[in-house]
């Protein structure tokens, strides 16, 4: 809007000789004006949208001074309208303030209490754009602000799932598979906590607390770890340390996805029949976190090589679950964990194989 168009102003009335006078006062102060005898016409010119105010006469034969606020107000309903009268009919004035008449002029005017009365709806006027502008620039600055926020988030999310994926690779470093097994782990872990109902925000830290489940074993020496065959009983006791190693080394966080892998990293070797270990916790005493890992864990390893092991496929490693073969049996298991694996059990296949993302 150019500085003529902050001035600009529309006066109707029918009666010629007003219609002047009004328009050669209002230029005189300055004001660009536009001036129509009827409120058609005018109507036309308010829907360039540049004027600033408007005056009209409150009786017209075409349509009334009422009827026209009205017209205004469905298509612009800030723009200020004073009314020009010669009736200071209470009745009527009452109707103009309701339908949002802004001042009201009575005829014949002073030159000073127009321009009063002109200057007061520009100053309303200037300050309702000021405020809309203001409004607007608020907006946008929020938006931008948050989208800035949101990328910012996103990238330190980002950073902070890689340095997780790193660490878990410190303990997974030693092993032919480095890195993979352990995003299989969260892989699997999400799709039986989707196929469980588990909540969004559950979904996403189980997925990414799952990788550090094994953190444990850069407590357990190499010579037991990459052992070729079964382990003593002095061994088994050294490895069964590693799920109380990872605990205490991920415990104290308050971040809950960091409290998640602590759970898990000391859980996830606890049996549903009370077998496992550390603690032989048994049934819903073992959180859900630890049972879901502990069977997604075991296909894992059914799938993959081992030094005591060749690697099996899906099939077997399913059968395994499912039935048992003597060393595990489903009994090891929550049964809703493992009826949620029998649902997705074809997802684990593509995800050990690389074709599910």
């Amino acid at each position: 809007m150019n500085q003529d168009e902050k001035n600009a102003i529309l006066v109707v009335d029918d009666d010629p000789s007003v219609l002047e006078s009004t328009s050669r006062l209002l230029s005189a102060f300055g004001y660009l004006v536009s001036s129509y005898g009827n409120a058609t016409d005018a109507a036309r010119k308010l829907q360039e949208n540049s004027i600033r105010v408007v005056l009209t006469d409150i009786m017209m034969p075409e349509v009334t001074g009422l009827q026209f606020l009205e017209m205004i107000r469905s298509f612009n309903p800030g723009i200020p309208v004073i009314m020009m009268t010669a009736y200071a009919e209470l009745d009527m004035t009452i109707d103009a303030i309701r339908k949002g008449a802004f001042d009201f002029l009575l005829k014949p005017f002073k030159p000073e209490s127009l321009a009063h009365s002109v200057k007061k709806a520009c100053d309303h006027s200037r300050l309702k754009e000021l405020e809309k502008n203001y409004t607007s620039t608020l907006e946008n600055t929020v938006k931008n602000r948050t989208r800035e926020l949101s990328d910012a988030l996103t990238l330190v999310k980002s950073a902070s799932k890689e340095i997780v994926e790193r660490l878990a690779v410190v303990a997974e470093y030693r092993d032919t598979d480095t890195g993979k097994h352990i995003k299989r782990i969260g892989m699997y872990s999400q799709r039986i906590s989707v196929a469980l109902n588990m909540p969004a925000e559950y979904v996403e830290k189980i997925t990414f607390a799952g990788v550090l489940h094994d953190m444990g074993k850069v407590g357990v020496p190499d010579a037991i770890l990459l052992k070729p065959g079964p382990l003593t009983p002095e061994e088994f006791d050294l490895m069964k340390t590693h799920p109380t190693i990872g605990g205490a080394m991920l415990a104290g966080s308050s971040y809950p996805g960091m409290a998640m892998a602590a759970s898990i990293a000391l859980n996830h070797h606890e049996r549903w029949d009370g077998g496992g270990y550390p603690r032989g916790l048994r049934g819903e005493e073992i959180p859900i976190e630890g049972r879901i890992v502990m069977l997604v864990d075991n296909y894992d390893a059914l799938r993959s090589k081992r030094p005591y092991k060749p690697a099996f496929d899906h099939d077997k490693s399913y059968k395994i679950i499912t039935a048992g073969d003597g060393r595990t049996s489903p009994g090891h298991f929550d049964p809703k964990v493992l009826d949620a694996f029998l649902r997705v059990a074809p997802e684990f296949d593509g995800i050990f194989m690389g074709s599910c993302p």
